[in-house]
């Protein structure tokens, strides 16, 4: 999973990237693209690595991309560097300081829906353009992509981005375009030291997810060690470090699960979208499971911890076979049964 950090000049945008990845630079070269992977959070793997005592533990990671500024460029985004991100994190300034005028929050986030609108309408209509010219030489015409683009056109015309279509933005014929405003969407209001409440904003602008981060002391906080972070959040009555927030923000905006496989060699965390088959999932895994899928041993989570062990479960009849359909649940612990 790749998140793209989006933003206005000043937003903070880097304080935010350095804060989740805790991959932090002097600042002389904001040209340059940044990429940070971190592990997700999840107190389910830490306890089944407690169980199993594997000899790796490893976590689903989630990469978050910061763009480099490019030169002479004003604003905040060149939009194809961020086109192969699953999402994007829009920073919005709500704080001031020295030399900045007062924050705009609302006005922020509808300028920036309005050039990822803008960006997206040039690709329909060129696109549009160049299919009415291939019908029109004879060539091979496909109506039903013709039609799909002719809905962004309509729906981009009206400054609505495509996310808010979702039949739309997942339609498959589109896939290829990767559409800007047809992603999914995560607005950080970056606060100043002491505010925790979202700003006032108006009803155009309250279609988002949205998520509040006292930016500034988030990033000390991501410098510190473990002792001195646990006594500023005290202080600070800030309830869990900024990281962790995000990729639960960032997860459910995706409608991303976990799974688990667990045993002596290894216990480790899987991500799939919600509602994944089965032979799917054994697919993210390793590519001969599901060719030689023949069933999937599934235990979920919180059945294994109310028995205590995977032997219990058995007895407890909690464990069960499942074929390629069966649908993926979040905590579902697999072993999968395969045949190459």
């Amino acid at each position: 999973m790749k998140l793209g950090i989006i933003g206005l000049l000043a937003s903070g945008k880097t304080t935010v990237f350095e804060t989740l990845t805790k991959n932090f630079s002097d600042g002389d070269n904001k040209s340059d693209n940044r990429v940070g992977t971190v592990k997700v959070p999840d107190s389910r793997v830490d306890i089944l690595s407690e169980m199993y005592r594997p000899r790796k533990t490893i976590f689903a990671q989630v990469e978050y991309f910061l763009p480099g500024r490019l030169s002479g460029k004003k604003d905040q985004t060149t939009w194809t560097q961020v086109r192969d991100c699953d999402a994007l994190i829009h920073v919005v300034r709500n704080f001031t300081g020295y030399g900045l005028e007062s924050p705009t929050p609302a006005a922020d986030i509808r300028f920036v829906n309005q050039e990822m609108v803008l960006a997206d309408l040039i690709v329909v209509e060129k696109r549009l353009e160049t299919l009415k010219l291939e019908k029109q030489r004879g060539k091979k015409f496909n109506s039903e992509e013709y039609a799909l683009l002719e809905v962004c056109h309509a729906t981009l015309e009206q400054e609505i981005p495509i996310r808010e279509n979702p039949e739309l933005s997942a339609a498959p014929l589109l896939r290829g375009f990767t559409f800007i405003s047809a992603k999914p969407l995560l607005v950080l209001f970056n606060n100043g030291d002491e505010d925790v409440n979202p700003p006032e904003t108006d009803e155009s602008t309250r279609k988002e997810e949205y998520i509040v981060l006292r930016g500034r002391l988030e990033h000390e906080l991501a410098q510190m060690s473990e002792e001195e972070a646990r006594d500023f959040l005290k202080e600070f009555e800030i309830e869990n470090p900024a990281m962790d927030r995000v990729i639960k923000k960032s997860y459910d905006l995706l409608g991303l699960i976990s799974f688990f496989t667990v045993g002596e060699d290894e216990v480790r965390a899987w991500t799939i979208s919600k509602g994944t088959a089965a032979v799917d999932a054994a697919d993210v895994i390793h590519s001969d499971i599901k060719k030689g899928f023949i069933r999937a041993e599934v235990l979920y989570y919180e059945d294994l911890m109310a028995v205590g062990s995977y032997q219990n479960a058995r007895k407890k009849g909690t464990v069960r076979l499942e074929g390629k359909t069966y649908p993926v649940v979040n905590g579902d612990i697999i072993n999968f049964r395969f045949n190459v």
